[in-house]
């Protein structure tokens, strides 16, 4: 069959950098970074006691305070961004077909903070069965997708994927494919998550996943680096407006960029490590270049899962040399993580967003914190440390991967009618 094109016209998005797209981009290409001492809670006790967090977020921007207590943070992180991403893309205005627009959200926790909250309270108590009755409906992962669609009257297809940390790239991969198999006209995808509490810090740093460096938090997420000792946990939410090509031509939308394919794939290997050749990394890439019908000449830039671990990162670069081959050298490659930190669920959603920026205006965000090279890295692989590049990107890839050995990769191109 002929697939229809799918190309992205909003965005949107809270993270540790910024609460709207254009100060993210902005702080991503003067190499800030969101790291600092935790306030969401007390962390005095915790071997890692910073993160990324969300600055300044006010839910009552968004929501009455009503509805506000009725949703968990992610949700309402969630909220936020896709209110950016369809103002952005003009769907208020021009109000799409309900029926054909629909929400796929991802998030690999869903609502920590509520269950922590009401699990301690019960335990505090004297055993009597005392729960909030939105305990369940603010806690579980699928909630931010059916919140989104209530607000704003989208009958389409509607879920949340769930596959840690590459959830929201896989729930842009499935909007586009809704989308083009002809299913949908848009979809509001990406994701959300808000694990920064007792339960996120305590829980990866139980399984030293965690920087431990709390004398510098701001440099603690060292990408490739020699001296990397954890990725830094992070928070907000991403959201992108996928459209199909004639539809959004059809009420003059703005194209930030066309999306070209997606792959997916399984390590199969190990609970939290990555493979250590590489495998699922590589396979992964090769089945989006495939999906998209790109070889690795097509490919400019590669925004990589990256998460500053001494196992994690040495398999992704691997991945890359065996499939890029001498194509490797000529990409820019690069971990906004440095900056943002893990966002977990949403790492995939904001990565996404700053892969499709840098193909639309031609720009490299750096990895920054480099401070030591690490022998285990091939010397030639440009790893754009330390400040953004300015180069023509034609086609970029953003990787994502989780716990369980679950890989997404989405590749997005330039927009050529």
């Amino acid at each position: 069959m002929q697939f229809r094109r799918v190309v992205i016209t909003g965005l949107g998005s809270l993270n540790p950098l910024a609460n709207t797209v254009p100060e993210y981009w902005k702080a991503l290409l003067a190499g800030q970074r969101g790291a600092a001492d935790i306030t969401l809670f007390d962390a005095s006790k915790f071997k890692t006691r910073f993160a990324c967090e969300v600055k300044g977020f006010d839910p009552g921007n968004y929501l009455d305070r009503k509805e506000a207590r009725k949703l968990d943070r992610f949700s309402q992180l969630a909220i936020a961004a896709c209110e950016e991403a369809v103002n952005d893309a003009g769907l208020l205005e021009n109000k799409p077909d309900p029926d054909r627009t629909g929400v796929i959200w991802g998030s690999g926790i869903g609502g920590l903070r509520t269950f922590l909250d009401e699990v301690s309270n019960f335990a505090k108590g004297d055993g009597t069965p005392r729960f909030n009755p939105f305990f369940i409906p603010k806690m579980i992962a699928d909630i931010a997708a059916g919140h989104i669609s209530m607000r704003y009257g989208y009958r389409g297809p509607n879920f949340c994927t769930v596959s840690a940390c590459a959830s929201s790239t896989n729930a842009v991969i499935d909007a586009f494919n809704y989308i083009r198999l002809g299913m949908a006209d848009i979809i509001l995808s990406g994701g959300s998550e808000a694990a920064v509490n007792e339960a996120g810090i305590g829980g990866f740093g139980a399984m030293h996943a965690l920087s431990e460096r709390n004398d510098s938090p701001e440099t603690a997420s060292r990408p490739f680096d020699l001296d990397r000792d954890g990725f830094v946990l992070g928070e907000g939410a991403g959201c992108l407006i996928l459209e199909e090509l004639e539809h959004a031509k059809a009420r003059g939308a703005k194209i930030y960029a066309e999306v070209a394919g997606g792959g997916m794939s399984a390590d199969a290997y190990h609970l939290t490590a990555t493979h250590p050749e590489g495998l699922g990394a590589f396979n992964v890439m090769r089945n989006a270049l495939r999906d998209a019908g790109m070889t690795t000449s097509d490919i400019d830039y590669i925004n990589v899962h990256g998460t500053s671990t001494p196992v994690g990162d040495p398999s992704e670069a691997m991945a890359i040399g065996k499939l890029f081959g001498e194509d490797a050298y000529r990409l820019n490659i690069s971990s906004t993580k440095s900056m943002t930190g893990h966002l977990l669920g949403a790492a995939g959603a904001i990565e996404a967003i700053a892969t499709v920026l840098s193909v639309a205006n031609d720009a490299i965000p750096p990895t920054v914190n480099h401070f030591t090279d690490d022998p285990a890295f091939d010397p030639k692989l440009n790893f754009t440390f330390n400040e953004a590049q300015y180069r023509t990107v034609n086609a970029a890839l953003s990787n994502t991967f989780g716990f369980g050995g679950h890989n997404a990769s989405i590749i997005v191109k330039k927009y050529h009618s």
